[in-house]
């Protein structure tokens, strides 16, 4: 069995077996900074972003000022998706760095700070899982596994956190409660009968 479905949403199996917990103090949020497109967004994120981006214009680089005022806070990748803007081929306009170097999200900063009401793309926040719309309206979810995510895995293994329940709260903030709470049931009926 290496689908399973909760509702209309039909994840991998990966999602309940791989272990993951975010190391931020290892990897400097490289996840922000790498890659070769920004991140998935949808085009009510990209409303919601262009609406509060000035207030968070100081937090962003020259760079991103720049690439934010010539094409827009997104674009559409070769692959055909909505996605973040990003600065020469790989860093989101977003990022941002504090004192150790360590890469944060300016939506997310200004959120916390609470400057803004927006947060920032839901993909981001699902981050290793990957979300994919299917037709007939159902949802595919996908475990994302990335080389410079080693030192999430290698503390989600120590800490024995399955990737489902690292991202607790994002998943329910995507599906609901009764959703999250549906797929935690059944990662104790796979884990029971040892398929996890």
């Amino acid at each position: 069995m290496n689908i399973l479905m909760v509702g209309d949403v039909v994840l991998s199996i990966d999602c309940m077996r791989e272990l993951f917990s975010c190391d931020i103090a290892s990897c400097k949020g490289i996840c922000c900074v790498k890659g070769d497109a920004g991140a998935p967004i949808t085009p009510e994120e990209a409303e919601a972003i262009e609406n509060i981006v000035m207030k968070i214009w100081d937090y962003l680089s020259p760079e991103a000022q720049d690439k934010i005022l010539e094409q827009g806070v997104s674009y559409v990748d070769e692959e055909g998706d909505l996605v973040t803007s990003i600065v020469n081929g790989e860093d989101c306009v977003f990022t941002c760095y504090d004192e150790h170097g360590t890469c944060q999200c300016a939506i997310q900063k200004a959120k916390l700070r609470n400057e803004i009401d927006v947060d920032k793309p839901i993909s981001c926040s699902l981050y290793p899982i990957r979300e994919k719309k299917f037709s007939g309206g159902l949802t595919g979810l996908n475990y994302h596994k990335w080389d410079i995510c080693e030192s999430a895995r290698y503390l989600g293994a120590k800490l024995e956190i399955p990737v489902y329940k690292f991202l607790r709260e994002p998943l329910m903030a995507r599906f609901g409660k009764e959703w999250y709470e549906e797929l935690c049931e059944m990662g104790k009926t796979l884990k029971k009968e040892g398929i996890i």
